[in-house]
Protein backbone atom coordinates (compact mmCIF):
# COMPACT_ATOMS: atom_id res chain seq x y z
CA UNK A 1 0.00 0.00 0.00
CA UNK A 2 1.26 3.63 -1.16
CA UNK A 3 0.37 6.93 -0.14
CA UNK A 4 -0.38 9.00 -3.77
CA UNK A 5 -0.65 12.92 -3.61
CA UNK A 6 -2.63 13.57 -6.20
CA UNK A 7 -2.83 17.71 -7.59
CA UNK A 8 -6.20 18.76 -9.42
CA UNK A 9 -8.13 15.52 -7.73
CA UNK A 10 -11.05 17.67 -7.84
CA UNK A 11 -10.92 18.46 -11.54
CA UNK A 12 -12.07 15.90 -14.48
CA UNK A 13 -9.06 13.80 -15.09
CA UNK A 14 -8.03 14.09 -11.55
CA UNK A 15 -10.90 12.77 -9.82
CA UNK A 16 -10.87 9.94 -12.42
CA UNK A 17 -7.99 9.02 -11.24
CA UNK A 18 -8.72 8.97 -7.69
CA UNK A 19 -11.72 7.33 -8.16
CA UNK A 20 -9.98 4.53 -10.50
CA UNK A 21 -7.17 4.19 -7.23
CA UNK A 22 -9.52 3.85 -4.69
CA UNK A 23 -11.86 1.44 -6.38
CA UNK A 24 -9.49 -0.62 -8.24
CA UNK A 25 -6.47 -0.59 -5.98
CA UNK A 26 -5.10 -0.87 -2.19
CA UNK A 27 -3.40 2.83 -1.96
CA UNK A 28 -3.79 5.65 0.40
CA UNK A 29 -5.01 8.60 -1.64
CA UNK A 30 -4.54 12.71 -0.38
CA UNK A 31 -6.39 14.75 -3.17
CA UNK A 32 -4.79 18.65 -3.19
CA UNK A 33 -6.84 21.06 -4.89
CA UNK A 34 -7.65 24.80 -4.99
CA UNK A 35 -11.13 24.06 -5.90
CA UNK A 36 -11.38 26.59 -8.40
CA UNK A 37 -14.48 26.84 -10.83
CA UNK A 38 -13.88 23.62 -12.19
CA UNK A 39 -13.15 21.59 -9.05
CA UNK A 40 -16.22 20.11 -7.93
CA UNK A 41 -15.95 17.82 -4.63
CA UNK A 42 -18.97 16.22 -5.41
CA UNK A 43 -16.93 14.69 -8.72
CA UNK A 44 -15.44 12.55 -5.52
CA UNK A 45 -18.73 12.01 -3.53
CA UNK A 46 -18.71 8.02 -4.51
CA UNK A 47 -14.89 7.70 -2.93
CA UNK A 48 -14.79 10.79 0.06
CA UNK A 49 -16.10 8.35 2.84
CA UNK A 50 -13.50 5.68 2.20
CA UNK A 51 -10.84 5.64 5.10
CA UNK A 52 -8.14 5.58 2.67
CA UNK A 53 -8.71 9.01 0.99
CA UNK A 54 -8.17 12.67 2.33
CA UNK A 55 -8.17 15.95 0.85
CA UNK A 56 -7.19 19.47 1.50
CA UNK A 57 -7.98 22.64 -0.06
CA UNK A 58 -4.73 23.76 -1.20
CA UNK A 59 -3.14 26.15 -3.75
CA UNK A 60 0.04 24.64 -5.31
CA UNK A 61 1.27 28.13 -5.43
CA UNK A 62 1.19 28.34 -1.20
CA UNK A 63 4.59 26.81 -0.44
CA UNK A 64 4.28 26.81 3.51
CA UNK A 65 1.24 24.65 2.73
CA UNK A 66 2.46 22.53 0.32
CA UNK A 67 5.35 21.46 2.82
CA UNK A 68 2.84 21.06 5.58
CA UNK A 69 0.84 18.40 3.63
CA UNK A 70 3.69 16.77 2.08
CA UNK A 71 5.33 16.16 5.84
CA UNK A 72 1.82 15.33 6.92
CA UNK A 73 1.15 12.31 4.49
CA UNK A 74 4.60 11.54 3.28
CA UNK A 75 3.55 10.44 -0.14
CA UNK A 76 5.39 7.88 -2.13
CA UNK A 77 4.46 9.62 -5.68
CA UNK A 78 3.12 12.17 -6.30
CA UNK A 79 0.78 12.80 -9.54
CA UNK A 80 0.43 16.18 -11.05
CA UNK A 81 -2.58 17.46 -12.78
CA UNK A 82 -3.51 20.85 -10.99
CA UNK A 83 -4.02 23.00 -14.37
CA UNK A 84 -5.70 25.55 -15.73
CA UNK A 85 -6.99 23.84 -18.94
CA UNK A 86 -9.73 25.41 -21.13
CA UNK A 87 -7.86 26.91 -24.10
CA UNK A 88 -10.67 29.74 -24.81
CA UNK A 89 -10.44 30.84 -20.72
CA UNK A 90 -6.66 31.54 -21.53
CA UNK A 91 -6.78 33.73 -24.61
CA UNK A 92 -9.29 35.88 -22.89
CA UNK A 93 -7.34 35.80 -19.23
CA UNK A 94 -3.75 34.24 -19.85
CA UNK A 95 -2.66 35.50 -16.20
CA UNK A 96 -4.42 32.60 -14.71
CA UNK A 97 -2.37 30.09 -16.87
CA UNK A 98 1.00 31.48 -15.79
CA UNK A 99 0.20 31.64 -12.21
CA UNK A 100 -1.01 27.87 -11.95
CA UNK A 101 0.60 25.86 -14.65
CA UNK A 102 3.77 27.95 -14.65
CA UNK A 103 4.19 29.47 -11.20
CA UNK A 104 2.35 26.61 -9.25
CA UNK A 105 4.20 23.68 -10.36
CA UNK A 106 7.59 25.67 -10.00
CA UNK A 107 6.53 25.38 -6.24
CA UNK A 108 5.45 22.06 -6.52
CA UNK A 109 8.41 20.76 -7.80
CA UNK A 110 10.25 22.87 -5.01
CA UNK A 111 8.20 22.03 -2.15
CA UNK A 112 8.64 17.91 -3.32
CA UNK A 113 12.55 18.14 -3.93
CA UNK A 114 12.85 20.26 -0.14
CA UNK A 115 10.40 16.68 1.08
CA UNK A 116 12.31 14.23 -1.13
CA UNK A 117 15.52 14.76 -0.40
CA UNK A 118 14.87 14.27 3.47
CA UNK A 119 13.76 10.48 2.67
CA UNK A 120 15.30 7.47 3.47
CA UNK A 121 17.52 6.06 0.83
CA UNK A 122 15.21 2.89 -0.02
CA UNK A 123 12.14 5.65 0.21
CA UNK A 124 13.75 8.27 -2.05
CA UNK A 125 15.04 5.55 -4.51
CA UNK A 126 11.10 4.66 -4.69
CA UNK A 127 9.85 8.43 -5.07
CA UNK A 128 8.17 9.08 -8.08
CA UNK A 129 6.82 13.11 -9.33
CA UNK A 130 4.66 12.01 -12.36
CA UNK A 131 3.43 15.12 -14.28
CA UNK A 132 0.39 14.91 -16.21
CA UNK A 133 0.31 16.97 -19.25
CA UNK A 134 -1.42 17.65 -22.91
CA UNK A 135 -0.30 16.51 -26.77
CA UNK A 136 -1.46 20.71 -27.08
CA UNK A 137 2.38 21.46 -26.27
CA UNK A 138 3.90 20.26 -29.39
CA UNK A 139 1.30 22.42 -31.56
CA UNK A 140 -0.65 21.18 -34.32
CA UNK A 141 -0.24 18.58 -37.57
CA UNK A 142 -1.19 19.62 -41.25
CA UNK A 143 -1.32 16.53 -43.17
CA UNK A 144 -2.97 13.65 -41.85
CA UNK A 145 0.27 10.80 -42.28
CA UNK A 146 2.17 12.43 -39.06
CA UNK A 147 2.00 11.76 -35.48
CA UNK A 148 3.01 13.40 -32.48
CA UNK A 149 5.72 11.19 -31.02
CA UNK A 150 7.30 11.94 -27.21
CA UNK A 151 10.23 13.28 -29.23
CA UNK A 152 8.19 15.63 -31.34
CA UNK A 153 9.44 19.27 -30.39
CA UNK A 154 7.31 21.95 -28.60
CA UNK A 155 5.42 24.51 -30.82
CA UNK A 156 2.21 25.63 -28.44
CA UNK A 157 -0.25 27.57 -30.25
CA UNK A 158 -2.17 29.35 -27.10
CA UNK A 159 -1.52 30.81 -23.87
CA UNK A 160 -2.57 27.04 -22.21
CA UNK A 161 -0.11 25.13 -24.59
CA UNK A 162 2.19 27.51 -24.09
CA UNK A 163 2.20 27.23 -19.87
CA UNK A 164 1.95 23.76 -20.25
CA UNK A 165 4.82 23.81 -22.43
CA UNK A 166 6.59 25.73 -19.73
CA UNK A 167 5.45 22.99 -17.01
CA UNK A 168 7.20 20.36 -18.87
CA UNK A 169 10.27 21.87 -19.33
CA UNK A 170 10.59 22.87 -15.76
CA UNK A 171 9.98 18.99 -14.45
CA UNK A 172 12.65 17.73 -17.38
CA UNK A 173 15.39 20.75 -15.75
CA UNK A 174 14.56 19.35 -11.82
CA UNK A 175 15.02 15.46 -13.34
CA UNK A 176 18.35 17.10 -14.55
CA UNK A 177 19.52 19.35 -12.24
CA UNK A 178 18.38 18.10 -9.06
CA UNK A 179 17.85 14.38 -9.73
CA UNK A 180 14.21 14.67 -8.67
CA UNK A 181 12.83 11.42 -10.32
CA UNK A 182 10.25 12.56 -12.67
CA UNK A 183 7.87 10.99 -15.64
CA UNK A 184 5.89 13.18 -17.73
CA UNK A 185 2.82 11.87 -19.77
CA UNK A 186 0.94 14.31 -22.98
CA UNK A 187 -2.44 13.04 -23.21
CA UNK A 188 -4.79 13.79 -26.30
CA UNK A 189 -8.41 15.19 -25.88
CA UNK A 190 -10.46 13.44 -22.55
CA UNK A 191 -14.11 13.03 -22.14
CA UNK A 192 -16.45 11.06 -20.09
CA UNK A 193 -18.43 11.33 -16.54
CA UNK A 194 -18.13 14.15 -14.53
CA UNK A 195 -16.45 16.68 -17.63
CA UNK A 196 -16.90 20.50 -16.80
CA UNK A 197 -19.92 21.81 -18.78
CA UNK A 198 -17.44 24.92 -20.66
CA UNK A 199 -15.51 21.78 -23.02
CA UNK A 200 -16.84 20.55 -26.01
CA UNK A 201 -18.86 17.68 -25.89
CA UNK A 202 -20.56 18.14 -22.03
CA UNK A 203 -21.95 21.66 -23.64
CA UNK A 204 -23.23 19.92 -26.98
CA UNK A 205 -24.88 17.70 -24.94
CA UNK A 206 -26.56 20.34 -22.21
CA UNK A 207 -27.57 22.76 -25.00
CA UNK A 208 -28.85 20.31 -27.07
CA UNK A 209 -31.21 19.04 -24.03
CA UNK A 210 -32.04 22.67 -23.62
CA UNK A 211 -32.62 23.18 -27.63
CA UNK A 212 -29.80 25.96 -27.49
CA UNK A 213 -27.27 26.22 -30.52
CA UNK A 214 -24.22 23.73 -30.65
CA UNK A 215 -21.73 25.78 -31.94
CA UNK A 216 -18.81 24.58 -33.91
CA UNK A 217 -15.85 26.50 -34.69
CA UNK A 218 -14.88 27.53 -38.51
CA UNK A 219 -16.10 24.68 -40.19
CA UNK A 220 -15.26 22.28 -37.43
CA UNK A 221 -13.08 20.48 -40.03
CA UNK A 222 -10.62 20.59 -37.01
CA UNK A 223 -9.40 16.52 -35.74
CA UNK A 224 -8.54 15.34 -32.37
CA UNK A 225 -7.64 12.17 -30.87
CA UNK A 226 -10.79 11.47 -28.13
CA UNK A 227 -9.31 9.14 -25.15
CA UNK A 228 -12.19 8.19 -22.34
CA UNK A 229 -10.90 9.25 -19.29
CA UNK A 230 -11.00 6.32 -17.14
CA UNK A 231 -8.86 4.83 -20.17
CA UNK A 232 -6.64 7.66 -19.37
CA UNK A 233 -6.78 7.10 -15.24
CA UNK A 234 -5.78 3.06 -16.12
CA UNK A 235 -3.11 4.55 -18.10
CA UNK A 236 -1.61 7.15 -15.65
CA UNK A 237 -1.35 4.17 -13.03
CA UNK A 238 -0.02 1.92 -15.72
CA UNK A 239 2.90 4.64 -15.81
CA UNK A 240 3.68 5.64 -12.21
CA UNK A 241 3.59 2.00 -11.80
CA UNK A 242 5.77 0.68 -14.41
CA UNK A 243 7.59 3.83 -16.08
CA UNK A 244 10.78 4.67 -16.22
CA UNK A 245 12.45 7.68 -14.34
CA UNK A 246 12.88 10.65 -17.00
CA UNK A 247 10.72 8.75 -19.65
CA UNK A 248 7.98 10.57 -21.50
CA UNK A 249 4.52 8.13 -22.33
CA UNK A 250 1.86 9.60 -24.85
CA UNK A 251 -1.24 8.77 -24.38
CA UNK A 252 -3.76 8.64 -27.16
CA UNK A 253 -7.35 7.12 -27.68
CA UNK A 254 -6.91 6.16 -31.18
CA UNK A 255 -9.85 7.84 -31.91
CA UNK A 256 -9.14 10.47 -34.71
CA UNK A 257 -12.70 12.55 -35.44
CA UNK A 258 -13.27 16.14 -37.12
CA UNK A 259 -15.00 18.53 -34.64
CA UNK A 260 -18.21 18.50 -36.35
CA UNK A 261 -17.99 15.12 -36.84
CA UNK A 262 -18.02 14.50 -32.28
CA UNK A 263 -21.02 17.09 -32.75
CA UNK A 264 -22.72 15.09 -35.10
CA UNK A 265 -22.61 11.73 -33.36
CA UNK A 266 -24.05 13.02 -29.98
CA UNK A 267 -26.67 14.34 -32.07
CA UNK A 268 -27.36 11.16 -33.47
CA UNK A 269 -26.80 9.53 -29.99
CA UNK A 270 -29.51 11.79 -28.04
CA UNK A 271 -32.13 11.30 -31.07
CA UNK A 272 -31.82 7.47 -30.08
CA UNK A 273 -31.46 8.10 -26.40
CA UNK A 274 -33.33 11.15 -25.89
CA UNK A 275 -36.10 11.48 -28.62
CA UNK A 276 -38.65 12.21 -25.70
CA UNK A 277 -36.70 15.30 -24.73
CA UNK A 278 -35.93 17.03 -28.19
CA UNK A 279 -37.49 20.42 -28.77
CA UNK A 280 -40.53 20.81 -30.21
CA UNK A 281 -40.35 21.75 -33.17
CA UNK A 282 -37.29 19.74 -34.72
CA UNK A 283 -36.97 16.07 -36.14
CA UNK A 284 -33.03 15.92 -35.15
CA UNK A 285 -31.01 17.46 -32.69
CA UNK A 286 -28.51 18.05 -35.86
CA UNK A 287 -30.67 21.31 -36.87
CA UNK A 288 -29.32 22.93 -33.65
CA UNK A 289 -25.48 23.12 -35.16
CA UNK A 290 -24.36 26.59 -35.74
CA UNK A 291 -21.32 27.70 -36.96
CA UNK A 292 -19.54 30.33 -35.26
CA UNK A 293 -16.36 32.53 -36.38
CA UNK A 294 -12.98 30.26 -35.76
CA UNK A 295 -11.02 30.74 -32.15
CA UNK A 296 -7.97 32.42 -32.70
CA UNK A 297 -4.63 30.44 -33.09
CA UNK A 298 -7.07 27.23 -33.38
CA UNK A 299 -4.92 23.92 -33.80
CA UNK A 300 -6.25 22.31 -36.85
CA UNK A 301 -5.45 18.35 -36.34
CA UNK A 302 -3.50 16.83 -33.06
CA UNK A 303 -3.13 13.09 -33.46
CA UNK A 304 -1.05 10.89 -31.01
CA UNK A 305 1.04 8.03 -31.38
CA UNK A 306 0.50 5.69 -28.66
CA UNK A 307 2.49 3.10 -29.15
CA UNK A 308 5.46 3.62 -27.10
CA UNK A 309 3.22 2.88 -23.74
CA UNK A 310 1.42 -0.16 -25.70
CA UNK A 311 4.98 -1.39 -25.86
CA UNK A 312 6.70 -1.12 -23.00
CA UNK A 313 3.87 -0.47 -20.31
CA UNK A 314 1.41 -3.36 -21.94
CA UNK A 315 -1.59 -0.03 -22.01
CA UNK A 316 -4.27 0.04 -25.06
CA UNK A 317 -7.52 2.07 -24.39
CA UNK A 318 -10.52 0.02 -24.07
CA UNK A 319 -13.18 2.17 -24.80
CA UNK A 320 -13.58 2.46 -28.63
CA UNK A 321 -15.21 6.20 -29.93
CA UNK A 322 -18.68 4.98 -30.37
CA UNK A 323 -19.01 3.08 -26.82
CA UNK A 324 -17.27 6.04 -25.16
CA UNK A 325 -19.40 8.38 -26.94
CA UNK A 326 -22.78 6.31 -25.61
CA UNK A 327 -21.35 5.48 -22.52
CA UNK A 328 -20.41 9.26 -22.24
CA UNK A 329 -24.17 10.85 -23.19
CA UNK A 330 -25.62 8.31 -21.08
CA UNK A 331 -23.90 9.07 -18.18
CA UNK A 332 -25.05 12.90 -18.83
CA UNK A 333 -28.94 11.76 -19.03
CA UNK A 334 -28.33 9.90 -16.22
CA UNK A 335 -26.59 12.38 -13.85
CA UNK A 336 -28.53 15.72 -15.12
CA UNK A 337 -28.97 17.33 -11.23
CA UNK A 338 -24.42 16.90 -11.09
CA UNK A 339 -24.44 19.47 -14.50
CA UNK A 340 -27.24 21.58 -13.47
CA UNK A 341 -25.55 22.32 -9.49
CA UNK A 342 -22.94 23.59 -11.81
CA UNK A 343 -25.03 25.35 -14.42
CA UNK A 344 -27.04 27.59 -11.21
CA UNK A 345 -23.99 27.66 -9.29
CA UNK A 346 -25.08 25.80 -6.56
CA UNK A 347 -22.26 23.47 -6.77
CA UNK A 348 -19.72 25.92 -5.00
CA UNK A 349 -21.65 26.34 -1.99
CA UNK A 350 -21.77 22.66 -1.99
CA UNK A 351 -18.20 21.77 -2.33
CA UNK A 352 -17.50 24.05 0.42
CA UNK A 353 -19.53 21.97 2.66
CA UNK A 354 -17.68 18.33 1.66
CA UNK A 355 -14.73 20.42 1.64
CA UNK A 356 -15.42 21.28 5.41
CA UNK A 357 -16.09 17.53 6.15
CA UNK A 358 -13.05 16.32 5.00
Amino acid sequence: MKQFLITGGAGFIGSALVRYLINHTEHRVVVVDKLTYAGNLSSLSSVSANPRFAFEQVDICDRAELDRVLQHYQPDCLMHLAAESHVDRSIDGPVAFIETNILGTFHLLEATRHYWSQLAEARKSAFIFHHISTDEVFGDLHDEQSFFTETTPYAPSSPYSASKAGSDHLVRAWLRTYGLPTIITNCSNNYGPYHFPEKLIPLTIINALAGKPLPVYGNGQQIRDWLFVEDHARALYCVVSSGKVGETYNIGGHNERRNLDVVETLCDLLDELAEDRRPVGIASYRELITFVTDRPGHDQRYAIDASKIERELGWTPAETFESGMRSTVSWFLNHESWWRNILDGSYRAERLGLAARQ
